[in-house]
C-alpha cells in the first residue's frame, strides 16, 4: 500500500482525539495511517480492505473475542495494549489451538491524548509481535466526551487446533489431576495495588503475558491433558466452578500448595480480598490423568512460563459439583462462585 501524503503530522505529544478521528474523513485516514498501520504492519493489514484474507494451516479453526475496559489503562507489568493481546491469545491457546491471527476494535474518547493511545499501540504492536501473531485487520470508533472512558480494546483472535487434540471442561474425568503454572493474583492485585496507591517492599506487577508457547510445550509432551483454562476475571475458585459444572464432578484443592507471592497474600490481606478469587492474566489451569501428572508438571517447570507449577489437588465424585479446599489448618472449606463483583474493570 502506498501511503497517503498529508500536510502535517499527528502531533503524538501533545494531540488528542478528536470527533473527526471517527467521521470517516482524512483525518481518521490519517489516524488509521500514522498511528494504526505504522505500528501494526503486515502484508494484510497494508491492503488496507475492510477485512483480512489469509490461509490457515489445517485443523480445527478456534476463534476467541474478548473486550478490554481496564482501569487504569496503565500498571505494572503491562498495560490495556499489551493485555488486549494476551487475553486473546491465551483464549485460543486454551484449545490447543496455534493462535495466528488478531483482529483490533478501538472505542477511544474525545479528548484522550495521542501520546497515550501511541503508547497502548506500540505495546499492543510488541506483544503481537512477540507472540508471533500479527493484527491484520481492525476498526476504529470514537465517542463524544463522556460516554468513554478514554480507551477501550475489542481483540478477536483466529486459530488451529491440531488433528486428535480436543481440550475442554466436559472432558475432565474423576481422578485428573488438577495443576497450575504458577503464582496466583498477580494481575488482580497489581490494579487493585495502584488504585488504592499501596506500596510494599517489592513492586506487585501484574502476569500478563501470552501462555501459547507454554501450551505447545505441554500438548507436544502429554497430548493426554483434558482441559485447559486461563482463570482470569474471578480467578481460579470461578475457573474451577465452571469446570465442575461442565464436567458434572466436584474438586478438591490444598491450600497449603496452592503458589501465592507472600507480598500478594500481604495486599490480599490488607484488602480483605481472597486470593482464589483474584484475576490472573498469564497463568493456566490444567487437568490431566494422574499417570501424566508429573510429567506434566516437569515440563511446565522447564518452562520459563511455568517454573512455579504446583499440582493443586484433583477431580472427586461429587453429583453437586461442588469445588472444596482443604485449609492449612486441616479443615474443609467450599470454595463457591463468588457473590458480586470482587475487583470490577481488571481486565
Amino acid at each position: 500500500m502506498k501511503r497517503r501524503n498529508y500536510s502535517s503530522q499527528l502531533d503524538l505529544k501533545q494531540g488528542r482525539v478528536e470527533m473527526i478521528h471517527g467521521a470517516g474523513g482524512k483525518a481518521m485516514a490519517q489516524l488509521i495511517d500514522e498511528l494504526f498501520v505504522a505500528a501494526f504492519d503486515n502484508s494484510c493489514l497494508n491492503a488496507m480492505n475492510d477485512q483480512a484474507a489469509f490461509s490457515l494451516p489445517p485443523g480445527r479453526v478456534v476463534m476467541a473475542t474478548d473486550s478490554h475496559v481496564i482501569a487504569p489503562l496503565f500498571f505494572p507489568g503491562g498495560d490495556i495494549g499489551s493485555l488486549s493481546v494476551h487475553g486473546t491469545v491465551n483464549d485460543v491457546a486454551m484449545a490447543g489451538a496455534r493462535p495466528c491471527y488478531l483482529s483490533a476494535g478501538f472505542i477511544l474518547e474525545e479528548g484522550f491524548p495521542l501520546a497515550d493511545l501511541a503508547r497502548i499501540v506500540d505495546s499492543m504492536a510488541a506483544a503481537a509481535r512477540e507472540a508471533g501473531v500479527p493484527i491484520v485487520t481492525g476498526d476504529t470508533k470514537v465517542v463524544e466526551k463522556g460516554k468513554g472512558d478514554g480507551c477501550f480494546i475489542n481483540t478477536t483472535g483466529v486459530g488451529v487446533v491440531p488433528a486428535g487434540l480436543n481440550l475442554g471442561g466436559d472432558q475432565v474425568r474423576v481422578g485428573d489431576k488438577i495443576l497450575v503454572s504458577g503464582t496466583l493474583g498477580d494481575h488482580g492485585v497489581a490494579i487493585m495495588s495502584l488504585r488504592e496507591s499501596l506500596s510494599f517492599e517489592t513492586t506487585i506487577e501484574s502476569d500478563s503475558q501470552g501462555l501459547h508457547d507454554l501450551v505447545a510445550a505441554m500438548v507436544a509432551a502429554v497430548p493426554e491433558i483434558h482441559c485447559l483454562r486461563d482463570p482470569t476475571r474471578g480467578g481460579l475458585a470461578t475457573t474451577l466452578n465452571e469446570i465442575a459444572g461442565q464436567c458434572g464432578a466436584g474438586m478438591c484443592i490444598q491450600e497449603a500448595v496452592l503458589p501465592v507471592r507472600p507480598q500478594v497474600q500481604a495486599a490480599c490481606e490488607f484488602l480483605g480480598l481472597d486470593p482464589l478469587y483474584v484475576a490472573n492474566e498469564g497463568k493456566l489451569v490444567a487437568f490431566c490423568p494422574p499417570a501424566q501428572a508429573e510429567a506434566l508438571l516437569a515440563v511446565m517447570r522447564e518452562h520459563p512460563k511455568g517454573r512455579e507449577a504446583a499440582i493443586i489437588g484433583e477431580v472427586i465424585e461429587d453429583a453437586h459439583g461442588f469445588v472444596q479446599m482443604e485449609t492449612a489448618f486441616g479443615g474443609t472449606r467450599m470454595v463457591d462462585y463468588i457473590n458480586g463483583e470482587q475487583l470490577p474493570r481488571i481486565c
